[in-house]
């Protein structure tokens, strides 16, 4: 399902076997950086690669003018009895932070997510000190569903805790 999202000039699809080294510019600095993601802050590109773009992850990416600003992957949160329900995970590129791509994305894979039969969407691991992702998710309709204290290790705050956010896709 590609196409044009919110903002004209972005576009979002598939990804391809060459957007490879540009996805590893997206997601090396938000790994590193570990204040949003759980992994490693030194995972290599190949094991962020692997990760990113595992089998069971159906991987996007949002482009302007063939310039990579974002990736995210969908899949089944569970398996078997919980595959109605979707997980995804986002990175934008720090560059392009605060011009929409974010939302741009989640309102993407929210129309994708229903688009492939799944009932709902859930975050199982928003961290809570993560300001602006809490806000933009709970604006487009997720809520807090979970807290998992101290369940996350940030480099400059120390133990803070995780974020389980769901919204129904009507």
């Amino acid at each position: 399902m590609a196409g044009k999202a919110d903002d004209s000039r972005v576009n979002i699809r598939p990804a391809s076997d060459g957007d490879r080294a540009a996805i590893w510019q997206v997601l090396a600095p938000v790994f590193a950086s570990g204040d949003s993601y759980p992994l490693p802050r030194d995972i290599t590109e190949e094991a962020a690669l692997d990760y990113w773009l595992g089998p069971a992850h159906e991987v996007f990416v949002a482009e302007d003018e063939g310039k990579l600003l974002g990736t995210y992957y969908m899949k089944a949160n569970q398996p078997g009895a919980g595959d109605h329900v979707a997980n995804c995970g986002y990175v934008t590129a720090p560059a392009a932070t605060g011009r929409g791509i974010a939302s741009t994305m989640c309102r993407h894979s929210l129309d994708h997510a229903r688009h492939r039969g799944f009932r709902a969407m859930q975050f199982n691991f928003v961290v809570a000190t993560n300001d602006r992702a809490v806000r933009l998710w709970q604006h487009l309709g997720f809520d807090i569903v979970g807290r998992l204290p101290g369940a996350f290790r940030h480099p400059e705050r120390g133990f803070v805790d995780a974020l389980v956010m769901f919204r129904s896709l009507p």
